[in-house]
Formats: C-alpha cells, sequence, structure tokens
C-alpha cells in the first residue's frame, strides 16, 4: 500500500477512537439494499423447506409486517384487550393520510395498516419495554435506534431506518408464533393470530400481513407479504419479499400479495 492510501483509512480510524473516547454513539451506515426477489415457504411445524426462490437471506425493513410482533407485543403487555379493544379515535396531531383519519380498533389497524395506531402502542410501552421485547423475540437486527441522531426510534424504527429483518428470519418469527413458543401469554399467541387478515388462494385458506415501503427518495420500493397457510389440515408459513424500480399502480405490498395468493397453489401441492 502507498503512503498517501494509508491517509483516509488512518483518519477513520482517529474519528473512530475520538468518538468511542467521548462516548458519542457509533452506528455503522447500512450499504444500499440491493434488488431482492425471495419467496419463501416452509412447513409450519418442522421447517422443512417447501418453496424457495431468489435470495432470501438479505434483510430488509419489515415496514408494515412489523404490526405482526407489534399485536404479540400489545396483548402481552396489556395494552390491547382483544379483537376490538382498545378503539381510539383519530386525533390531529397523528398527521395521518386521510384514509387513516378514523377510529380505529385491533382488526382494523391489522387490516388497513394504520401507521398511527402502530405509534400509540409503542408510546404507552415506552422506550426500555418496547426494546426489551424485540430483544426477547430475537426479532430481525433487533436494532430500534432509528434515524441516526433523530431519536425516533419508538415511532419508526420499523419503517425503514434501524430495525431490519430477511424473509428467513421472518418465517422463522412465524413458526414460533404459530407454536405458541414465542415469549408472551397464550392470549397474546391466540389474540395475534386471531386479528391477522385473511384470504382465500384456491384451496388455501390464508392469514398474513403486507409491508411496503419507497426507498431511493422514491426510485425503487418495497413489498412483503408474510403469513402463513392452510389446506387439508396442512399448515405452511411464508414470506414473500420485492425490492426493485418498477412501479405500479397499488402500493407494492398489495401487489405482492395479490401475486402471492395467485402463485400459492402452484407452488405448494
Amino acid at each position: 500500500m502507498r503512503q498517501i492510501d494509508r491517509y483516509p483509512f488512518v483518519i477513520a480510524i482517529i474519528l473512530f477512537l475520538l468518538a468511542w473516547m467521548l462516548g458519542l454513539p457509533v452506528r455503522a451506515q447500512s450499504a444500499p439494499l440491493n434488488d431482492i426477489h425471495c419467496t419463501l415457504i416452509q412447513d409450519a411445524g418442522s421447517g422443512a423447506t417447501l418453496y424457495q426462490d431468489g435470495v432470501c437471506d438479505q434483510r430488509a425493513s419489515p415496514a408494515s409486517t412489523f404490526k405482526v410482533p407489534l399485536a404479540l407485543i400489545g396483548y402481552d403487555s396489556g395494552i390491547l384487550s382483544d379483537q376490538h379493544t382498545p378503539s381510539w379515535d383519530y386525533k390531529p396531531e397523528f398527521k395521518a393520510v386521510k384514509r387513516d383519519r378514523k377510529t380505529v380498533d385491533p382488526t382494523i389497524w391489522e387490516r388497513d395498516s394504520i401507521v398511527w395506531y402502530s405509534r400509540e402502542i409503542t408510546r404507552r410501552l415506552g422506550a426500555d419495554k418496547f426494546a426489551g421485547y424485540i430483544s426477547k423475540f430475537g426479532y430481525g437486527n433487533m436494532d430500534v435506534s432509528g434515524t441516526p441522531g433523530k431519536n425516533d426510534g419508538l415511532t419508526n424504527a420499523w419503517l425503514d431506518t434501524s430495525l431490519q429483518i430477511s424473509p428467513v428470519e421472518q418465517t422463522a418469527f412465524l413458526r414460533r408464533l404459530l407454536a405458541g413458543k414465542m415469549p408472551a401469554s397464550a392470549k397474546a399467541h391466540e389474540m395475534t393470530q386471531a386479528i391477522l387478515p385473511s384470504f382465500k388462494a384456491g384451496d388455501w385458506m390464508v392469514q398474513g400481513k403486507t409491508g411496503s415501503t419507497a426507498l431511493d427518495k422514491n426510485k425503487r420500493s418495497l413489498g412483503w407479504f408474510v403469513g402463513w397457510g392452510e389446506k387439508d389440515g396442512r399448515r405452511v408459513v411464508f414470506a414473500r419479499l420485492v425490492v426493485d424500480g418498477q412501479r405500479g399502480d397499488t402500493p407494492k405490498g398489495l401487489a405482492t400479495r395479490a401475486a402471492f395468493l395467485k402463485d400459492l397453489p402452484g407452488l405448494v401441492k
């Protein structure tokens, strides 16, 4: 290595050491997310992979699929009670899009993917309990710090900031949820499963959650659909993730769900 080539490296090391000595937060910046097209289907009981296409171990923002673990947290902590309690009224300070300015209960929250309701749950939890749940759940990278320098982890960690999870990790979480093996109450397991939206895919009955978010200043977008399906006494868990620059008339998560429901009958016989 030539002497001049060492200077940027040496300067970076010095800056890192100074930040460490001064107690400043040091957080690695994520590399730009590559395009992803993953479909993963596993047996819910054994975990055997029944179908896999694409790269499924790359992490991305969970976006609104985070409403699944957040429901488990909400019920376990007592913030949520049943399928329709609590019912919270919209407030102007929530600054939601027009379609979300309405009274929302847990079932509507999952069905219509209401961001402000999620934030009310985490606000009532508080930062320490929120971080504690994510840690003991082992959810993705377990990073709820949020946007660097903005102290918004409690309200934004799962929305294209710090919290990341891969399709492989999504299905592992879902298997534990269905088996009742998450560190949460039996009621929390039961109610979380009860409020997830239901769909038909041929002879399959499917429950799942979408997730959508814009990336790279709206140049690309992310779409998730995760959940489980049942047919003839058989149960599978699945995760489909699409990250690319293709645009459509509907949010990417809804398009991803529609495509998966169409594909499922042909992917697992």
